[in-house]
């Protein structure tokens, strides 16, 4: 959506069909709504025409980058007929360079949601911060017809992408709300956004963890160049890897150690597979096991130095089976027995 590539060279139809027709539905209509034939894109894409009678049809992720890339050269409008006047080829890139130079990821949030209102004033966008959670917020100034959810998903999902780029973080969501009513392909939003989708809310919005927004920006100029190349992959495909997992799993095993018992329940209650958490995390060069360590020694630690509370009962509350396995690991982590420790600290 930033600035796509013209002629990104995978197969459209690669992976699976899961993005649904009414978003080709509705760039469609932006060719039906300023005279022009769609077949020559919808054939570079690899979508079949009868397709679009179908409203429970899917398309691959690559069908809609490219059929996407195609309508916004051809109509020469990266909005994609949403608003009331064109927005030129390279708008969204000229909002990401704006938001290159900015030291964190909420000023850049703040500044590429600001510059968003010199290219239209149909829609707002504002980034909100309170009680520990990030809000981006989008509300309709004009009516967006029929253009409405495949705008507000599409520009949700693209300055989410853009926020994952500059941070090279992926940054999970909380909660999404969407003013719509669930749509027919309401399913779809379980791959579209992660975290839980409301539907007939009163504002259309993203919720995350407000500490990504003290993250740095770690793009550049260079790094931008390449990113415009297929910038679609922005909106159409989740970014992977996330640089607060580390102190999330942490704050997790500290707060909630009720879901530290195994792999599964914590990577269930962080809303990933197991797979994903451990992977995750060893591209940030940590482990469950190392972490699960170090918290439960700072716990141990806390309850020998403040407390008289038994050993037994220690063991248990840092979360282990029986005091023998207590005092074996307290003694890999410090090089001395719980209670030495106790006595001499």
């Amino acid at each position: 959506m930033v600035r796509p590539s013209p002629a990104p060279t995978p197969m459209p139809t690669q992976g699976r069909a899961e993005t649904p027709i009414a978003f080709i539905q509705a760039i469609a209509a932006a060719y039906a709504q300023r005279g022009l034939d769609v077949s020559a894109a919808l054939i570079k894409a690899q979508i079949e025409p009868k397709l679009l009678k179908k409203n429970n049809a899917r398309v691959t992720a690559m069908q809609m980058e490219v059929f996407s890339g195609v309508a916004m050269q051809e109509l020469d409008d990266e909005g994609l007929g949403w608003f009331s006047r064109r927005l030129p080829w390279g708008s969204y890139g000229l909002l990401v360079r704006a938001s290159l130079t900015s030291p964190t990821l909420g000023l850049a949030l703040r500044r590429w949601c600001r510059h968003h209102g010199l290219l239209t004033e149909d829609i707002h966008l504002s980034l909100n911060e309170r009680n520990g959670v990030a809000t981006l917020q989008l509300d309709e100034v004009r009516d967006l017809g029929e253009f409405r959810e495949f705008c507000v998903v599409s520009l949700l999902r693209n300055a989410l992408g853009v926020a994952c780029w500059l941070t090279d973080s992926r940054i999970p969501l909380t909660a999404t709300h969407l003013r719509i009513t669930p749509p027919a392909h309401a399913e779809s939003y379980r791959v579209l956004f992660d975290g839980p989708t409301h539907f007939k809310a009163s504002a259309n919005s993203l919720a995350f963890d407000a500490g990504y927004l003290a993250l740095p920006v770690r793009r550049d100029e260079a790094a931008l160049q390449q990113m415009l190349q297929r910038a679609l992959l922005l909106t159409v495909r989740p970014y992977r890897r996330d640089r607060l997992l580390v102190e999330r799993v942490r704050q997790t095993l500290a707060q909630h150690p009720e879901h530290s018992r195994n792999a599964d329940d914590l990577a269930a209650w962080l809303n990933m597979s197991a797979r994903t958490l451990h992977r995750q995390l060893q591209e940030e060069g940590a482990s469950l096991q190392q972490l699960k360590d170090s918290v439960r020694e700072h716990r141990a630690r806390a309850l020998l130095l403040r407390t008289r509370k038994p050993l037994k009962q220690i063991a248990t509350e840092v979360g282990f089976s029986n005091e023998k396995s207590f005092i074996r690991a307290f003694k890999t982590w410090t090089g001395q027995a719980p209670e030495t420790f106790r006595q001499t600290t």
